[in-house]
């Protein structure tokens, strides 16, 4: 039997695509599961958008592109950063990928060896801590609760940074808790950062049009830190684009060009036809954004005052993304019949077999004592996932 690299055998397997495939087994079955644990927006994507893929088709857009990306495509995205964020960048800095994922590791490859310290805010998506390993770094957890709106303080970070720290993580609005940082937050915490000439920051900012705080605030605005920040984003989430896998880093000089050099070796550039239907995303009419933003923030509404309505559970109010982190350690210790409930693991396999709805334990993300739930679905599914949830939690004794 052939004994696989300590690299594979060291990492964790998703847990969101755990749950996500119990929920399809049991789908299968003919169960009727309510799956909350995908981070996948329910829409299809804008007609613009397929129509500039199709057209793509019929042009023989069917070889191989530049590994960083087509130059119409990275000009779009150089113009979107301009525009939307004030952020100056040119096209030499732009790599686009193969899904915002592949970006965050390209870049943690690149930037980070053995040894090297990545400071990773908890809860924090599931992947960074397993991409770190990938690149040899060891994680540094910095731990925000539900009482400081899962947000990490500048105090926080400092004390977090030592003489092997190479990274920061930062991803706002935040998967899985929702949280945004504002405009003054990240200023202090881009304080701290200008006083350590070593440290770069990796702003994840995926979730940056599904925001209900107003105008988005990315940490690359502070100059002081502009030529230590790597930006990651892309169209899976603001465009209903999770299928066409196409994320983009705006990284600094040295940067980009590392990471052009790692994805030739290993994807070269990402769907020529889904490069097409970005630009017409980046450059077209974002009406849909907006639309689809609107249908979030009532959905959120919605699951906030329903799960506010269910006795033990400890909810905030997540100013962006499409997640609801409740906290539910209150019900640990419990039981109902043959089911133990002693963690977060076993509460959402317990909600899963009993109230079929999927869910995601807060353990991945580095909470032990939430949940996660996507409100990425109907608003009607919605309803009756969280009344199925609040009946079965009643039953815990």
């Amino acid at each position: 039997m052939t004994k696989l690299s300590a690299r594979i055998t060291g990492l964790s397997p998703s847990e969101t695509l755990a749950m996500s495939q119990k929920s399809s087994e049991l789908k299968a079955r003919g169960v009727d599961v309510i799956n909350l644990s995908v981070g996948e927006p329910d829409f299809f994507t804008p007609a613009h958008i397929k129509a500039a893929a199709q057209k793509a088709i019929d042009d023989n857009f069917s070889f191989y592109s530049p590994v960083a990306g087509y130059a119409d495509l990275r000009d779009a995205i150089v113009a979107k950063l301009k525009r939307e964020n004030g952020l100056d960048f040119d096209a030499a800095q732009i790599v686009v990928s193969n899904g915002a994922k592949q970006s965050v590791c390209n870049t943690l490859l690149c930037i980070v060896g053995a040894g090297d310290e990545v400071i990773v805010p908890a809860p924090y998506w599931v992947s960074y801590v397993e991409m770190v390993k990938l690149a040899e770094g060891t994680n540094v957890i910095v731990p925000a609760g539900i009482g400081q709106d899962f947000k990490i303080t500048p105090a926080q970070l400092e004390a977090a940074i030592t003489p092997r720290t190479k990274a920061l993580i930062l991803c706002s609005p935040s998967n899985p808790t929702g949280s945004v940082y504002s405009r003054d937050e990240l200023k202090a915490l881009a304080g701290v950062v200008a006083r350590y000439p070593d440290v770069t920051v990796l702003s994840d900012e995926i979730y940056e049009h599904i925001n209900y705080a107003g105008r988005h605030e990315s940490i690359a605005q502070f100059a002081e830190i502009k030529d230590r920040t790597v930006v990651v984003n892309g169209v899976s989430k603001a465009y209903a684009m999770t299928g066409w896998r196409i994320g983009f880093i705006a990284a600094p000089q040295q940067i980009a060009k590392a990471v052009n050099t790692l994805q030739g070796q290993y994807t070269s550039g990402p769907c020529s036809v889904a490069q097409k239907a970005a630009v017409a995303a980046f450059s077209g009419d974002q009406r849909c954004v907006e639309e689809m933003r609107q249908t979030f923030l009532r959905r959120r509404d919605l699951g906030v005052r329903l799960l506010g309505e269910i006795p033990g559970l400890k909810v905030n109010v997540p100013q962006g993304a499409f997640y609801l982190f409740p906290e539910v350690d209150a019900f640990f210790g419990r039981r109902a019949g043959e089911h133990p409930v002693r963690d977060a693991g076993e509460l959402a396999m317990y909600l899963l077999e009993t109230a079929h709805v999927a869910t995601v334990s807060g353990a991945a993300f580095g909470a032990p004592t939430c949940l996660r739930l996507s409100y990425a679905t109907s608003d009607e599914l919605l309803a009756e996932a969280i009344a199925r949830i609040g009946t079965a939690l009643a039953q815990l004794r």
